[in-house]
């Protein structure tokens, strides 16, 4: 029962062969052309039919080399391997040879499990009438989303059940919106990822006090993501009060995040998990903000700068720069600070 259980959770490959691979994405191929593709696993738990991978690249903290012993007894059928190690590769099995084993698993991953396509809008989604769309036979619409009047649809966008899109907002070609988002007053550009239960272009925290009372300012602004952003589950992203939120392509904004009103944000930048940017922060591009960073008002952070986790920012962070700690300062002065801590600590 549980191998049933597992099987029907596990990604349903899309039928290809090494031949097929090796011709798409400019692979050399040793071996059998017509040798089938039915999944992608670790190399150490590969079995036959299924395409691993082996690479001594050092330019990812993300993998760890494996021993040589792993490669020479694999099981995989399939094997994307660099040059010099393919004398190692069981014998019988097929190759693809190139540079960077770890580059092209990536686009391999995204070939065999491709979603595939989906048009059509289900009869139980709410689409108003007057909302445009630049080529309604190939945008997909689930069950129960809604799509305010004025909305503008390009083509080739998914809007998975349950998505919320108001009549203030523009979604980029290509563009998937997944189950339970909800975004107004919004410019979303191509290719961009909106997940699970993300908010997007609600009005920010935006008070001031009058009379002794908070009084709330009204947000005229909007959000405006660029291509490729990618906007992770339960994240918040807030309408800007008088000039727009800005988010540059690229840039990949995990769970759990919030951004407050009239932040910009470069491109190509990683905001890890939990990261907490206050109203009017300026953010280059090319920044690495770990996990549960925070950000004062107003704070900048210079183009490739980066952000220890659980760093509260209350200062500017200069170009190239890494900071850390609460408050946060450059990273040699705080590694400085804790080891002299230690020391009195030790006595």
């Amino acid at each position: 029962m549980l191998k049933i259980i597992q099987s029907l959770m596990t990604p349903r490959a899309n039928a290809t062969t090494a031949g097929a691979l090796a011709e798409k994405f400019g692979l050399e191929l040793r071996g059998d052309a017509n040798t089938p593709v039915k999944g992608v696993a670790p190399i150490a738990d590969a079995k036959p039919g299924q395409l691993a991978f082996y690479s001594t690249e050092r330019n990812s903290a993300a993998f760890k080399i494996l021993p040589i012993e792993v490669l020479k007894n694999t099981r995989a059928t399939v094997i994307l391997v660099q040059p010099e190690q393919a004398e190692n590769a069981p014998r019988g099995a097929t190759l693809l040879i190139t540079d960077s084993p770890r580059g092209n698993i990536v686009k391999i991953l995204g070939e065999i499990y491709r979603e595939p396509p989906r048009f059509g809008i289900s009869r139980n989604a709410t689409v108003a009438r007057g909302v445009f769309f630049r080529d309604k036979k190939t945008v997909y619409v689930g069950q129960y989303a809604t799509i305010e009047r004025g909305a503008v649809i390009e083509p080739d966008v998914k809007i998975y059940p349950g998505a919320y899109i108001g009549k203030n907002v523009t979604i980029g070609r290509g563009t998937i919106v997944q189950t339970g988002a909800h975004i107004e007053n919004a410019t979303i550009g191509a290719d961009c990822v909106i997940n699970p239960n993300a908010v997007i272009g609600k009005d920010g925290f935006g008070y001031t006090r009058q009379d002794g009372h908070n009084v709330f300012i009204p947000h005229v602004g909007r959000v405006v993501l660029g291509d490729r952003v990618s906007v992770g589950a339960n994240t918040c992203i807030d309408r800007g009060a008088m000039t727009d939120t800005t988010v540059g392509d690229g840039t990949k904004i995990d769970n759990l995040c919030q951004i407050a009103h009239g932040v910009v944000v470069g491109r190509e930048c990683f905001l890890a998990a939990g990261v907490g940017i206050a109203g009017g922060c300026v953010i280059g591009d090319r920044v690495l903000l770990g996990g549960h960073v925070g950000l004062a008002n107003g704070v900048k952070i210079g183009n490739d700068a980066s952000v220890g986790a659980n760093s509260g920012v209350f200062r500017n962070v200069p170009d190239g720069e890494t900071h850390m700690g609460y408050p946060a300062g450059p990273g040699t002065e705080f590694m400085r600070h804790y080891a002299w801590l230690r020391k009195q600590v030790k006595g």
